[in-house]
């Protein structure tokens, strides 16, 4: 079971499942019993850990989501795409383009409204698992590099709304509280630099990191990225009697990715996408998905945005300087994944509880708005990116075919 929720087919798989399932229940004659669940009060008082369900599953298990995105990057850096600056220089262009120019987006189309100035970060993000899975189930046919040239450009794109989320989010900081997790952060890493592997002291550690930054105001999905940042990256004589299989992990982070994965992409983030997605569609509120401001505004940001602010980043970053798209894509293919940049599920149902808390009724259309722009982005992704794997189905069968021509022409 494990090894299939490591799976990206898997994971987006039931990602949307479980949407769909908070969507219809929502909008059941059960919806009563939707937001009792949601608002369900538990934890203590002290460290200010009395929160809803909801609250839980976007502070609490959504750190494990950004844990395993923050060891992504540290592979990226490490070994990846992110560790040769020629090569590093396209995607990263392409994520900080394709979240400026979603801002500029949404500002414009949202001018006037009221709320609008909450807002303007919600369509920046990239959902990984989403756009990874799209990827998987319909691009069987597409070179490899596609697939690198869009998880450096999620990772990227996520660590920007980690940090957007930190700095643009917090309204107030416990200054003593974020001491005390720059300190453990800390203790953290020297664990991890001195090979000290057990789980008596890191689970602790690591939980007492995710309480401390969560108590100082800012939001403890950081204290995931800040962990999975600290693990320790590169092989060692620890492995050794460790029991893993030759072909399995080996590092500390890649031991702790392999566990997390299926309980991040089979429980926290479903967990997550059913709290989140519950839009109530009914009365005016569909109307007005296509007629307030703030939903069209997160829409556009979404689908028009994030595919102008990818491809145009990538293609006058290759034009102007000395970085080149990979000799394996064309344009076409990094425009097909440039649309698919516009789901933004996760982070951006997140982003938009954070800007629009105080207001149920706008944030209500801003999960509309998000809805709908990823929808959208991904039913446009998947017809382009069908058409580029057809065209590479058909390349690879005309290149066999002159293959066995050639032989026969020899024999």
């Amino acid at each position: 079971m494990a090894a299939v929720l490591r799976t990206e087919t898997v994971g987006g798989a039931l990602l949307i499942v479980f949407a769909i399932v908070g969507l219809l229940w929502a909008n059941s004659p059960w919806r009563a019993s939707y937001d009792t669940v949601k608002n369900t009060v538990i934890g203590p008082h002290l460290w200010h850990l009395d929160l809803s369900l909801a609250n839980w599953a976007a502070d609490f298990l959504l750190a494990f989501f950004f844990l395993v995105a923050g060891i992504e990057l540290k592979h990226e850096l490490q070994a990846g795409e992110l560790s040769n600056p020629r090569a590093a220089v396209l995607p990263v262009v392409s994520a900080l383009c394709g979240m400026v120019v979603p801002i500029g987006v949404y500002l414009a189309v949202s001018a006037g409204h009221a709320n609008a100035g909450d807002g303007w970060a919600v369509p920046t993000a990239t959902d990984i698992a989403f756009a990874l899975a799209v990827l998987a189930v319909v691009g069987q046919n597409l070179p490899s590099a596609l697939r690198a040239f869009l998880l450096t450009l999620a990772v990227v794109d996520d660590l920007g709304a980690i940090i957007i989320i930190a700095i643009a989010y917090t309204a107030k900081i416990d200054t003593v509280a974020l001491a005390i997790a720059a300190v453990l952060i800390v203790a953290f890493y020297v664990l991890q630099r001195m090979r000290i592997a057990s789980l008596w002291l890191n689970v602790p550690l690591g939980l007492g990191i995710w309480i401390a930054v969560h108590s100082s105001g800012i939001h403890a999905t950081v204290a995931g990225v800040a962990i999975g940042l600290m693990l320790r990256g590169h092989t060692g004589d620890d492995h050794a009697d460790s029991g893993e299989q030759e072909e399995g992990p080996q590092s500390p982070a890649e031991k702790v990715q392999w566990r997390l994965q299926p309980f991040s992409a089979g429980f926290c983030v479903p967990v997550f996408a059913i709290m989140s997605a519950g839009v109530y569609v009914g009365g005016k509120t569909l109307g007005s998905l296509v007629s307030d401001r703030i939903p069209l505004a997160i829409a556009a940001g979404l689908f028009i945005g994030k595919a102008v602010g990818v491809f145009g980043g990538a293609y006058l970053t290759a034009r102007f300087t000395r970085a080149e798209l990979s000799d394996e894509l064309r344009w076409r293919d990094i425009a097909a994944v440039s649309a698919l940049t516009g789901v933004g599920f996760t982070v951006s149902l997140l982003i938009a509880e954070l800007a629009f808390s105080d207001t149920a009724a706008v944030l209500n259309l801003a999960k509309g708005g998000v809805l709908l722009g990823s929808l959208v982005s991904a039913l446009v992704a998947v017809v382009l990116l069908r058409r580029r794997d057809r065209f590479y189905d058909e390349l690879c069968t005309d290149e066999e075919s002159e293959d066995v021509e050639l032989v026969l022409g020899r024999e």
